[in-house]
């Protein structure tokens, strides 16, 4: 996308009360290619596992559409029809919310159903001018298709919900008709004028805690909160493996010195390579904070030194099966995750030495060439969490 921003998108769910799996279902993709990203957020009718289905069926249809440009009344006639209708209650049995971005910050929003989305442009409320289409398909005559589109502008945000929110509290005598819609966007309002660079993952926290919290602390119905902030980028460098001759070491060390983010080195050896064109001094105080890792150092100027590949390796499995509900730890692996999660531009220097050590057929396939897994984490990052990824080789 137009490189002004970036999206930092993140979202928080709460499962109703007494079930194990949320009824509403979140998506994001990367169309690396197009540079396109595309959010879903669904809502299940009921609760628990049958509600996750469907909104798993509802937001893999909406993204794989989307993704082939069809019209927008074609997009709903298609997942409409075949989705399922309540024979009680004569409604869908999922709704959803898809936002489109594309590579020029155009952005374009549908809404079926869902809570109307919130645009925050800087800390003040955006209106877009939003178009109703009437539905005409089997038992939904009637039913409202909300879209509008708008250019996105630096520091804009678009905050979707599903019905836990709006409906927090329902029946107390604080808010017998519930949290609303207008109050729930008083409080994100509210929230960014307090802290007007909150990130996403912060602010959807806020919004979840607060209606769980009106619900007594005791989900009343599935709670999802998405927000896109368009945002400056916050850049990482991850520098892991010796260049493939000592010729290069230097210009490695000046790389990773003159980076002007946050700074992660992955290797013994890099470590060692890195300190030493650069007069620093490894702090060899080892810190255990995960017993399947070998221990992290510290070295000024550095935010993590961690060993190398197989950390990486754990890096990958970890952001694999991320979600918002994944308890990070103080481990190596965790504490890189959570800095590639908190940084929207990431740079790996990766140097094309060949380390002995992980060419023992003993050891696990996925340890022994360091570009793979460098590949697999980058494709990860792009295609699950929207990052911007570059790799160089030394």
């Amino acid at each position: 996308m137009n490189r002004r921003f970036y999206l930092d998108v993140s979202c928080r769910q709460n499962p109703c009360h007494g079930e194990r799996v949320c009824g509403d279902v979140y998506l994001a993709h990367n169309f690396v290619a197009e540079d396109r990203n595309i959010i879903v957020l669904s809502d299940g009718l009921g609760h628990g596992v049958k509600a996750n289905m469907l909104g798993i069926l509802t937001t893999t249809m909406a993204l794989n559409f989307t993704h082939e440009h069809k019209e927008t009344n074609r997009i709903a006639e298609t997942i409409l029809r075949t989705l399922p209708v309540d024979s009680e209650k004569q409604i869908s049995f999922a709704t959803f919310s898809i936002v489109d971005i594309e590579t020029d910050g155009q952005v374009n929003i549908i809404e079926y159903e869902n809570p109307q989305c919130l645009v925050l442009r800087g800390t003040e409320v955006f209106s877009p001018e939003w178009t109703c289409l009437l539905l005409d398909i089997d038992r939904k005559i009637g039913k409202e298709l909300k879209t509008c589109s708008f250019q996105a502008q630096l520091n804009d945000r678009i905050v979707l919900f599903t019905d836990g929110v709006i409906q927090a509290g329902m029946g107390s005598r604080s808010a017998p008709m519930g949290w609303g819609l207008e109050q729930v966007h008083q409080f994100v309002a509210d929230q960014v004028r307090k802290n007007p660079s909150i990130d996403s993952s912060e602010l959807a926290y806020k919004v979840v805690s607060e209606a769980i919290k009106k619900d007594g602390f005791e989900a009343k119905d599935d709670t999802s909160c998405v927000v896109i902030y368009f945002r400056h980028p916050r850049q990482l460098l991850i520098c892991t493996g010796p260049p493939s001759s000592v010729e290069k070491d230097a210009d490695m060390a000046q790389k990773v010195k003159n980076f002007p983010g946050r700074k992660i080195i992955c290797g013994g050896i890099t470590g060692t390579i890195i300190a030493r064109e650069l007069n620093l001094t490894i702090d060899e105080n080892a810190i255990v904070s995960d017993p399947e890792l070998p221990p992290m150092n510290k070295m000024e100027g550095v935010d993590l030194l961690t060993e190398g590949i197989i950390t990486l390796n754990k890096v990958h499995k970890i952001l694999e099966n991320y979600n918002s509900n994944y308890p990070l730890t103080q481990g190596p692996a965790d504490q890189i995750v959570q800095l590639l999660l908190e940084s929207d531009d990431i740079h790996f220097l990766v140097g094309t030495a060949i380390n002995t050590a992980h060419q023992d057929v003993s050891l696990p396939v996925e340890l022994e060439i360091r570009r793979t897994v460098v590949r697999r984490i980058m494709r990860t990052l792009e295609e699950k969490f929207l990052k911007h990824v570059s790799v160089e080789f030394m």
